[in-house]
Order: structure tokens, then C-alpha cells, then sequence
């Protein structure tokens, strides 16, 4: 750990007067708390070969917040002083108006660790980092001729956390997070072609800027690259569709995943509202959201009002059976919470959000699962994609796709999108591999404004009947 560390109650503000602010500001209400962050980010970009990116941000602060039914006070402030404390408590205690709520009961407590609490920034020094990525741009270029334009990225980030809840209950937690990243632009005959590969999560800097990983994040990128050199246009129509392994989770995250967060179901803005218990997906498919796996990337030791991670089933063997919540939308719906209370920043109330989500394995072998499919397209990359949470319908463009016929896997496609709708898609799942994996370490979620890093993962999955659009004649 820094010799700096956030201590803000040892360097600035008195703990006792801080917890009895706190307790006048939600007296009278359901819930709150109060929560102080720093956080410290890095972020490196070679593009071309000159240095394009080199941004070090810092910023702290506190939010406090008071919660009465449906209603929530919010207050943020970047000084952390006891003068700031009140102003905040005042604006805050406005929610609360006449009282009357009964303060719910504190999250259980946990010493649960998930990721080191070492400073990533300070693994290595500037120099070194940009020497690394000036050696991926060189070995990337090395790798083919065809080679005109690589863009390497480093990225690092400490988030520290500390919350002081009414009841007393004091939690800090260390989140590091890093990613490195390689991107490549290839030309043959005037076509170009990119492809780009990264990795990331909760885990020490040195592992990602070792040569042997960004060696082979250069290969891949490279890989993808060529194939869309060689890829024809993308067939449309309505066809079977393969998913691989991994990465592509992101449509089951931002397809369904949304869906089952605890505020769209208590308001009924969601396509899966009112429908717990009942089968919303093909026999074999199940669902989770897990906030405890080690070094993940959405991995949380606790969540952003203090209640320990989960390991969450939302839908098992094709029965919806939960939803993702947090402190305030659990009480609503008479329900216990999850560990999803998220937030962005101190800037930001918590809301239900997804850590890492996921569909668990079946029995098929991946080669199987695809033999499965007579007619369609065979997709492992994912770009971007538009999601409308009360219908589920979605359109995700493919970054790396590939023609299937009768069951065998033919010419890479370009320009592919599934169109379809989260809950008809589950309903559709023909076959399941056995080779469920999590992505990367790539992933950011964005909702009602706020950014939070997430994980997705899946096995390869055939859905049968999905719109494909492309522009093959």
C-alpha cells in the first residue's frame, strides 16, 4: 500500500462528529451513509508512434446520502471537512421530510479480500511505461508488413474507499484496477482492416506489461486484423447464430442483464417485471451475477453501501428466480439485497448494478454446438450495441464474425448485427457448450449516466432464429 494512503478520518475529519452529522441527517429515514473516496488513474496511449495520451487524475470526496421510501437526498462535496459534512447533511436531510421511516438494519460484516490492495501507479515509473509501449508498437509492426498503424494503451487506477454507515459501522476497501491494450490497423491492396485485443482486471500492473502478455495481445490483435482483411459481407435474414465463448456475454449482459436489476422491476419499466418464477428462457440456461470471484474486473469485496458481494442465480435452469438490488430497492420490494448497490464516484447515489454476469456451462462440446447450426453465423467479437431495457430489443455489431453452413464454420463476414430482443433470444437457446470462460477484462457498464467496470462470460451457445442485418446482395 502507498505510505499516502486515504485516511480521511486520521488526516482531516473527526470520526465521532462525522457519525453523529450522519445520524442527524437520516434521522427519521430508512437508510444512508456515508461514503469517501479517492481515486487516483493513469492513462497511457502510443498511437502511430507518438505518444498521443499521458493523464494522471486524482480526486476525493464524500457523498452523503438519506433515503426515505422511494425518495433520496444526495449531497456531494471534493472537501472533506466537517463544515462541508453539515451543509451536505442539510441539503440531504431535505429528503427525509417529516420522518417517520425506521432505520433498516446494517449489512452484514465481512473480511472478505478479494484483490491485492497494492498501487498499480506506482509499480513502475513513467519511463518504463512508455519504453513498454514503444516496444508493442515496434513488435507489432514486426509481426506483419501489411502492419500501418498500431495504437498500445496502459492503463491504471486506485480506487479508495471508505464508508461510515449510522448504525456505527465503519468499512474501507482498496480497488485496484489496470488494463493494457493493443490495436491495430492492416492494408493490403488499399483495404484496410483493424483489430484490436486487451486485457484487465483487480490485479498487479506488472503481469499485464510483462512482454510475454503483451506479446501475445499483439498476436491476437493481428489474428483479428487478417481475418477482416479476408472477411466477405455479412448475409441478412433471420438465421441461427453461434456465440462463442466468453467476450460475447456482453449481449447477455446488456440484453438481459439490465432487465433484472432490481430498480427497472420495481417500477415495471423492465421486460422481465412481475415474472418471477416463471420460465423466461430455454431449459439449461442459468444466469448469475458474481461480485466474489478473485481479481475480476467487476469483482467487489463489498458494494458501495457496505453489503458484502454475492454470488447472485437470476435465472436458473430457464426460471427467473432474482433480481439484482440494492439497500433501498430490496426494502421497496420486501426482499433481501444482493451486493449491487453501485456507484461511479462519490459524486453519485448507488443503484442496482451488475458486477459479473454470466451463463453458466452445459454438456454439448463447443464443435458440437456449432454443427448444430445449418444456416447462419458463427460470432466471437462484439463492438458496440443499443439496448432499450423495457422490451429487451438490442442491436450489437460484430467485430469478428464467420459464415456457418451445415454446421461447419466457412469465409470471416464483415459488417454483421444481431437484432433481436433479450427475453425471445433465451427462449431460443438450442444448445449449450461446456466451455462457459469470462472475458478479459474488459468490460465498463454505463447507466443513467454513471460508468462501472463490469465482467461478462458465457460458453458457446447456438440461439436459433436471430435477425442478422448485413449487406451481402
Amino acid at each position: 500500500m502507498p505510505s499516502d494512503s486515504f485516511r480521511p478520518f486520521e488526516t482531516g475529519l473527526d470520526r465521532d462528529s462525522a457519525l453523529s452529522i450522519l445520524r442527524e441527517a437520516v434521522s427519521g429515514a430508512d437508510d444512508g451513509e456515508l461514503f469517501l473516496e479517492r481515486r487516483r488513474s493513469e492513462v497511457l496511449v502510443l498511437d502511430d508512434g507518438r505518444i498521443r495520451t499521458a493523464s494522471y487524475d486524482t480526486s476525493e470526496g464524500f457523498g452523503l446520502r438519506a433515503v426515505a421510501g422511494e425518495t433520496t437526498g444526495y449531497a456531494h462535496s471534493t472537501e472533506i471537512s466537517e463544515k462541508s459534512l453539515r451543509r451536505a447533511a442539510e441539503t440531504a436531510r431535505l429528503a427525509v421530510a417529516g420522518g417517520g421511516g425506521t432505520l433498516a438494519d446494517a449489512p452484514q460484516p465481512t473480511n472478505r479480500r478479494l484483490y491485492t490492495d497494492n498501487d498499480p501507479l506506482e509499480e513502475a515509473g513513467f519511463p518504463a511505461k512508455i519504453e513498454t509501449l514503444r516496444e508493442i508498437d515496434a513488435f507489432a509492426r514486426d509481426l506483419d508488413r501489411r502492419v500501418v498503424q498500431v495504437t498500445a494503451t496502459i492503463a491504471a487506477s486506485l480506487q479508495e474507499v471508505e464508508i461510515l454507515r449510522p448504525e456505527g459501522t465503519h468499512l474501507r476497501d482498496v480497488r485496484p484496477m489496470v488494463r493494457v491494450n493493443v490495436s491495430v490497423i492492416v492494408e493490403e491492396n488499399g483495404r484496410r482492416e483493424s483489430g484490436s485485443h486487451g486485457a484487465g482486471g483487480r490485479l498487479p500492473l506488472s503481469g499485464f506489461i510483462a512482454p510475454e502478455h503483451w506479446q501475445e495481445a499483439a498476436r491476437e490483435a493481428l489474428r483479428i486484423a487478417l481475418v477482416n482483411l479476408r472477411a466477405e459481407p455479412a448475409p441478412a435474414g433471420t438465421m441461427d447464430v453461434v456465440l462463442g465463448a466468453g467476450w460475447p456475454g456482453i449481449l447477455l449482459h446488456e440484453a438481459v442483464g439490465h432487465g433484472l436489476e432490481g430498480d427497472f422491476n420495481r417500477k415495471k419499466s423492465s421486460a422481465f417485471a412481475g415474472l418471477l418464477g416463471q420460465r423466461v428462457a430455454a431449459p439449461g440456461v442459468t444466469v448469475l451475477d458474481d461480485g466474489t470471484i478473485p481479481d475480476r474486473r467487476g469483482s467487489i469485496s463489498f458494494d458501495d453501501e457496505g453489503t458484502p458481494s454475492g454470488r447472485n442465480v437470476l435465472i436458473e435452469d430457464g426460471i427467473l428466480v432474482g433480481y439484482m438490488q440494492d439497500r433501498q430497492n430490496a426494502r421497496l420490494m420486501g426482499v433481501a439485497p444482493t451486493g449491487n448497490g453501485r456507484r461511479e464516484s462519490f459524486a453519485h447515489a448507488p443503484m442496482p448494478r451488475m458486477t459479473n454476469t454470466y451463463m453458466l456451462g452445459g454438456q454439448a462440446r463447443p464443435e458440437d454446438v456449432i454443427a448444430e447450426a445449418k444456416d447462419g453465423i458463427y460470432a466471437v467479437g462484439f463492438g458496440g450495441g443499443q439496448v432499450d431495457i423495457t422490451n429487451g430489443k438490442f442491436v450489437f455489431s460484430c467485430t469478428e464474425a464467420y459464415r456457418v453452413e451445415n454446421g461447419r464454420i466457412g469465409a470471416p463476414i464483415k459488417g454483421a448485427t444481431l437484432i433481436g430482443d433479450g427475453p425471445s433470444a433465451l427462449k431460443k437457446v438450442r444448445a449449450i457448450g461446456n466451455d462457459m470462460k469470462l472475458d478479459p477484462g474488459i468490460g465498463n457498464c454505463g447507466k443513467a449516466g454513471q460508468w462501472v467496470p463490469v465482467g461478462v462470460g458465457q460458453p458457446t451457445l447456438l440461439i436459433g432464429g436471430l435477425t442478422v442485418g448485413g449487406s451481402a446482395a
